[in-house]
């Protein structure tokens, strides 16, 4: 994918997530994200409701989508995790997260409370400080909780470490704001961030 004109300029972590990618990632992702937007709100409309949950539903699986192809745009890696579609670039999966659809700050980020058990092990397996001995246990006591997180890290990659991509967007707005960097699940749901970036908000046309 080639790099436009106004590109993003990848910071020096974006460089050693993405190599030789980083220029490519950093510009892509805030266009993916509008075009994701693009065609959730086309989604919402056609719906027809008045509800929101439309185009949360929407934007979600498109942003991972459209992400995707970036990845194999640069010939880089899609992986599959429980039906889930997840880029791989670098070695580096990409996780996008709406977590809020008003413009609030990155530090009031919190996954819901009925998320998936898969996300949390995505979290625990690839994230910033995963625990040293994660699957150093003898077989009986292998919990269902540890079988479900050595599935996940597995399927993504033993080696794979996740870089965040959390944004706000609403229907009738667009994307608000994007933040990208590698954050670490807590648990009450919230995050710390060893690295964080702001990335610029791409325009976005709705037909």
């Amino acid at each position: 994918m080639p790099v436009s004109d106004d590109a993003v300029r990848p910071s020096a972590w974006a460089i050693e997530r993405f190599g030789r990618h980083a220029g490519a990632v950093a510009d892509a992702v805030p266009m993916q994200l509008a075009k994701a937007h693009a065609k959730a709100h086309a989604a919402h409309l056609a719906a027809g409701l008045k509800k929101r949950s439309p185009y949360g539903v929407a934007l979600a699986g498109v942003v991972r989508e459209s992400l995707a192809e970036t990845a194999r745009e640069l010939g880089e890696s899609v992986r599959d995790v429980r039906g889930y579609e997840y880029a791989v670039i670098n070695g580096c999966a990409l996780f996008p997260f709406r977590y809020a659809d008003k413009p609030k700050p990155l530090d009031r980020a919190r996954l819901p409370a009925n998320v998936s058990p898969t996300r949390r092990r995505l979290f625990q397996a690839h994230g910033p400080q995963p625990p040293d001995t994660l699957f150093e246990v003898d077989g009986d006591l292998a919990t269902e909780e540890y079988l479900g997180m050595r599935e996940v890290f597995e399927e993504l990659g033993a080696s794979t470490r996740l870089v965040c991509v959390f944004f706000t967007a609403d229907a009738e707005n667009g994307i608000h704001l994007i933040h990208w960097g590698e954050a670490h699940l807590e648990p009450d749901r919230t995050f710390t961030w060893p690295h964080k970036e702001e990335l610029p908000v791409a325009p976005v046309q709705l037909d």
